[in-house]
């Protein structure tokens, strides 16, 4: 990563792991079209630097993320003038996590809100704060929910719980979240930073760039899929590309002598000919 700072968020690299901060404490980090702009870029610089495996998204101060800055009051989602439709900020976002080449895990330290809650939907692994909170807030604000929720959200928890989330627009607590499966765990506010970066530490440590990169996209683009088919002639393309290469061989050869493995493989310039497949028509879902 460069050395490059940004307005409204703040990006760290460590040990491997890059911690993206949202950094507007002041207003609860609430999302702007700055805000917007600095994550699309760092997520852009994260996916082009092979020293970074796994990204960590936060929140500074007491607050993940209170939602869409409302500063503007009640043209805050005025978009008329844009034309016919106007691209949604949050979800310009949401689609640049999902295609991420780096693992994405939400850290939710605080309240999550609207855009806030939305966001972490595309993050692989969420953890939660015991102070956090969750709204999925939008008909309470008389709009619809974006950052692609409602693809999404349904998909994490259920049609069930998403709509009555999304239907009441009430906000609940980590505890209501992680038994709906929105977050993986509920930690200390102290201890939910450590227990994210060991979770960031596990995978940079043990695993390879590519097979990383490669299974996220394998699996967030079967969701949609009908038939575990779709999966099959892409397994067997992936693996017949990279299954004699120099990432396969360490991992045996690791796994054999009972050592560390160390892969060589840099997602920047090894990922096989297959890579992006969701691009060829072959892949390319109805309605593409």
């Amino acid at each position: 990563m460069s050395s490059r700072t940004y307005e409204t968020v703040r990006a760290e690299v460590e040990d491997r792991i890059l911690t993206v901060t949202l950094d507007r404490p002041e207003k609860l980090n609430a999302f702007s079209p700055r805000m917007m702009q600095d994550l699309l870029d760092v997520l852009d610089e994260a996916d082009a630097d092979d020293e970074v495996r796994v990204i960590v998204v936060t929140g500074a101060g007491r607050g993940f993320c209170a939602g869409a800055d409302v500063s503007a009051g009640r043209s805050t989602f005025d978009h008329r003038t844009a034309g016919a439709w106007h691209r949604d900020t949050g979800g310009r976002v949401a689609l640049r996590i999902f295609a991420s080449a780096k693992p994405v895990i939400g850290a939710v330290n605080g309240p999550a809100a609207g855009v806030g809650a939305s966001m972490t939907l595309p993050m692989d692994i969420r953890l939660a704060s015991t102070s956090a909170k969750f709204g999925f807030v939008f008909a309470r604000r008389g709009i619809v929910p974006e950052s692609a929720a409602s693809w999404f959200l349904p998909r994490a928890v259920g049609m069930q719980r998403a709509m009555e989330w999304v239907a009441t627009g009430r906000v609940f607590g980590p505890d209501e979240a992680l038994a709906a499966g929105l977050v993986r765990s509920v930690h200390a506010p102290d201890e939910l930073l450590p227990a994210a970066y060991e979770l960031a530490r596990e995978i940079a440590a043990n695993t390879s760039a590519v097979s990383v990169a490669l299974s996220r996209q394998m699996m967030w683009r079967m969701l949609g899929e009908p038939h575990p088919m779709a999966a099959h002639p892409l397994d067997s393309r992936i693996m017949s590309q990279i299954g004699g290469g120099p990432d396969p061989t360490e991992g045996v050869e690791s796994f054999l002598a009972k050592r560390p493995p160390e892969f060589p493989g840099r997602v920047s310039k090894d990922m096989p000919a297959v890579y992006p497949w969701w691009q060829e028509e072959e892949f390319r879902p109805l309605g593409e």
